[in-house]
């Protein structure tokens, strides 16, 4: 395969397995594999279509893809928007425990942990940093893999980066092609499979992501990101119990430190000579081709069909306010009501919305409960971070509790999406009020979406609300310019002193 060059599904179908097994095969060769194997697979058979050549490769030869500019950005502005959270729950429960958890494992270790100037070991470090990223709903999220990958891969990557002495244009690379297998993994076994597996793809996708993200970092050949997959899969869990957490602990856990943790595990052990199932995701009996993955909507050739042709950056989405990526349309409508609307003037409320509304209204989690976010919104004239995340308030506040009870989630069938299509979040939200007057708004979306992403001065307006307050402006600008620069900077030092401070 030459380096950079679209995979189209013919090479998908074709690519042969067997060579990788050997070890070191030229780009060259692999293309000469790929068009002698054309046309013996057929693409309706999901256990016929190899993909482990292509896979492996294009992880290990991230550094030498040639990618666009407009991905690349997208990329740079991924890391501050996952950085900026780093930042903004620094001091939250979850970043707490990931900390008390590394130091009392590996105290002094050497490794930074981001978002204090505490060390540890590599590993214990990125799991830490990520139990912080992801602390609490301000991180972004893949809607159509249902995947939130900054958390896990940009703390593993940037402690990569730093340990082997790469370059900044080296990290961008690595986040690139994280992102697009963590985006990848879910859709190509099925996203209702996984469901239906009881595992949740927040858990699974990340250690998949933080694995190819670090493995061109610490330089991994392809035949040691075979290896590498192997470990990963052994690794891939996460139950969807994290709908049940209250304190956003476990929920950061799943989504974040779990990942982080297996994933630069996989990635260093296969480094140091660790051997598993070779082909493993060619193998009929390996995670990846396993039986419950054989179900609906699975397309075991999309992962890596279109590969540096089409890119999972391009389906990231970033929230622009703290909470749940499906709360966020029936937040904005809330909060446009409220500019015109008190809460002594509303008898109801009633949210309409696809998916499982009642997972949203009676979340354990402030910032996935809409009930309290509709009380807090109304009744503060705004909703801020703290408010978003504080399950004191969820729990206590007698008066939150008392207008929580006028609000109603109800699914909205004719909000679905069809099937085939990406994925999207909308809401349509109706006031009763008390003279009698009913109110309705529709929001088809929120800024940030794939289909309206955030802008980059939008994106670094968020990274300066959120990094400000607990850094100051000056420090917020500067974490916003060096993440612009990156592709152009000789290290991550930079970044990651900035991201050394005493925590409250």
């Amino acid at each position: 395969m030459a380096v950079g060059m679209p995979i189209s599904r013919r090479q998908a179908i074709a690519g042969g397995s067997a060579a990788v097994v050997a070890g070191a095969l030229s780009a060259r060769a692999l293309a000469q594999e790929v068009r002698s194997q054309s046309g013996r697979s057929s693409a309706g058979d999901q256990r016929q279509v190899p993909v482990a050549p292509l896979l492996t490769h294009y992880i290990a030869d991230a550094p030498r893809h040639e990618v666009p500019e407009g991905i690349r950005e997208r990329a740079r502005l991924h890391i501050l928007d996952t950085l900026a959270s780093i930042v903004a729950c620094s001091s939250l429960e979850a970043a707490v425990l990931g900390r008390r958890y590394a130091n009392a494992l590996s105290p002094g270790g050497g490794s930074p942990i981001l978002g204090t100037r505490e060390t540890s070991s590599a590993i214990d470090a990125v799991f830490a940093s990520a139990m912080t990223a992801h602390a609490a709903e301000i991180n972004d999220f893949i809607p159509s893999a249902y995947v939130q990958p900054g958390p896990s891969i940009v703390p593993v990557a940037i402690e990569a980066t730093r340990q082997h002495g790469r370059s900044g244009r080296d990290l961008v690379s690595a986040i690139i092609v994280g992102y697009e297998i963590a985006g990848r993994i879910p859709k190509a076994v099925g996203t209702r499979n996984l469901y239906l597996a009881g595992l949740a793809n927040h858990g699974v996708a990340p250690t998949f992501g933080a694995a190819a993200a670090a493995a061109p970092l610490i330089g991994l050949s392809a035949f040691q990101v075979n290896h590498m997959l192997a470990y990963c899969a052994q690794q891939a869990s996460g139950s969807w119990q994290w709908l049940l957490d209250e304190r956003h602990v476990e929920k950061a856990f799943v989504f974040g430190g779990m990942g982080a943790r297996n994933g630069y595990q996989a990635a260093l052990m296969a480094g140091l000579g660790f051997t598993g199932v070779p082909d493993s995701f060619d193998n009929l009996a390996g995670w990846f081709r396993w039986r419950s993955f054989q179900g609906e909507g699975a397309d075991h050739a999309s992962l890596v069909e279109g590969l540096n042709q089409r890119w999972e950056l391009s389906l990231a989405a970033m929230k622009r306010y703290p909470v749940g990526g499906p709360t966020q349309p029936a937040v904005r409508a809330l909060l446009e009501f409220r500019q015109s609307v008190g809460p002594d003037d509303v008898q109801s409320i009633t949210v309409a919305m696809p998916g499982e509304a009642v997972t949203f209204e009676r979340a354990n989690m402030p910032a996935l409960n809409i009930p309290y976010l509709a009380a807090i919104i109304f009744l503060d004239g705004r909703l801020d971070f703290t408010a978003a995340q504080s399950l004191g308030r969820l729990l206590n506040d007698t008066a939150t509790a008392d207008f929580a009870r006028r609000v109603k989630i109800v699914r909205d069938d004719a909000q679905e999406t069809g099937d085939g299509e990406d994925r999207t979040e909308s809401a349509r939200v109706t006031l009763q009020l008390h003279d009698g007057r009913r109110l309705e708004k529709f929001v088809p979306y929120v800024p940030g979406f794939p289909t309206h992403p955030l802008t980059k001065p939008e994106v670094e307006a968020k990274a300066r609300e959120l990094v400000a307050p607990v850094l100051g402006a000056d420090q917020a600008d500067r974490l916003v310019s060096l993440c612009d620069e990156l592709d152009h900077a000789e290290s991550a030092e930079p970044i990651i002193d900035l991201m050394r401070f005493e925590t409250a």
